[in-house]
C-alpha cells in the first residue's frame, strides 16, 4: 500500500512533463487559412532594386568584340602553385555601390544606380555608352547582384547566411534553406530586420500561420534581410533547466520505471 502511494505522485508528476512538452504542437501548421484568402492580390512580380554596398557585375556585349572591350574592365586573379604566386584567366572587375548609390563605370564615369532594378540599370549604362559607340551599334548590357545574401537566424535547423543567386527569394524559400523552423519555433512573430537605401532599420512581424502572408510586402526579401526566429515558451523554460536538472529528471524517470518494476515482482 506504501508503495502506492509513492508510485501514485511520480507518475503524475511524469505525466505533467509529457503534457507540459506537448504544449509546442500548437499553431504548428503553416497557412491555416488559406481557403479565404485573395490570391489575386500576390499575382506580381517581385524585382530587386540595388541599395548602397551591393557589387554588381556588369558585362557589356556587342557584335563588335572592340567595342565592348573599354567597358569590360578584368582583374587578374591570383594563385598559388609551388610557392610561387601565378595568375589565372581575368575576371570581370565588381563595382561597389557607394552610400550614394553611384558606381564609377569606365569610360562614362559616375552613374547613379541606387534604387533602380536590374533591368533600369541595363537600360541606364546601354543609353549612356551608345555614345561612345557607332550608331549602327547596338550594345547589350547584363547586371548581375554578386553579393545578394539573406541571414536566418534563431529557431531553425541550420542557421546562417545564405547566397541567392537568382536575386529573388521569399520568406519561405529563405526558411527552407535553413532547414525550416524547429518545433519549438513561434510561427506567428517571425521577426524581420531590414535596412533601407538610407540605413534606417526596420522591424516587421510575419505570420507563417496566416496564409495572406503571401499578400505582405515583406514576403519577398530583399537583399542582407535578417530572419529571426523566436524560441516558443517550451524551448525558453527549457533552456533555463540547467543540466543537473536534466539529469535530475532521467534519473527520475528511471527510478519510476524501477519502482514500478520492482512492485509488481513483489506484490
Amino acid at each position: 500500500m506504501k508503495m502506492r502511494k509513492i508510485i501514485l505522485p511520480m507518475a503524475l508528476v511524469a505525466m505533467a512533463l509529457v503534457l507540459g512538452s506537448c504544449g509546442s504542437t500548437k499553431n504548428v501548421a503553416y497557412f491555416q487559412n488559406s481557403d479565404v484568402i485573395d490570391e489575386d492580390q500576390s499575382s506580381f512580380l517581385y524585382d530587386a532594386r540595388i541599395l548602397p554596398k551591393d557589387q554588381l557585375t556588369i558585362t557589356v556585349s556587342t557584335t563588335n568584340p572592340d567595342a565592348a572591350v573599354p567597358f569590360n574592365l578584368t582583374i587578374p586573379t591570383p594563385y598559388n602553385t609551388n610557392s610561387r604566386s601565378t595568375y589565372s584567366q581575368a575576371m570581370l572587375q565588381s563595382y561597389l555601390v557607394d552610400n550614394a548609390g553611384y558606381i564609377q563605370f569606365p569610360i562614362v564615369g559616375s552613374l547613379k544606380v541606387g534604387g533602380l532594378t536590374k533591368s533600369e540599370a541595363e537600360q541606364l549604362i546601354q543609353t549612356k555608352i551608345k555614345h561612345y559607340m557607332n550608331a549602327e551599334e547596338t550594345p547589350i548590357v547584363t547586371v548581375r547582384m554578386s553579393s545578394y545574401s539573406i541571414s536566418v537566424l534563431g529557431e531553425v535547423a541550420r542557421p546562417g547566411t545564405f547566397m541567392v543567386s537568382r536575386e529573388k527569394i521569399s520568406i519561405l524559400e529563405a526558411l527552407a534553406q535553413a532547414g525550416d523552423l524547429t518545433i519549438y519555433g513561434v510561427r506567428d512573430k517571425v521577426k524581420l530586420i531590414r535596412e533601407d537605401s538610407n540605413g534606417k532599420k526596420e522591424y516587421h512581424t510575419l505570420n507563417l500561420n496566416d496564409a495572406n502572408i503571401i499578400n505582405s510586402p515583406y514576403y519577398y526579401l530583399q537583399q542582407n534581410d535578417v530572419v529571426y526566429v523566436e524560441p516558443n515558451k517550451v524551448k525558453a523554460q527549457n533552456s533555463s533547466v540547467g543540466s543537473m536538472t536534466t539529469l535530475w529528471f532521467s534519473a527520475t524517470s528511471i527510478l519510476i520505471s524501477l519502482t514500478s518494476l520492482l512492485y509488481n515482482i513483489l506484490k
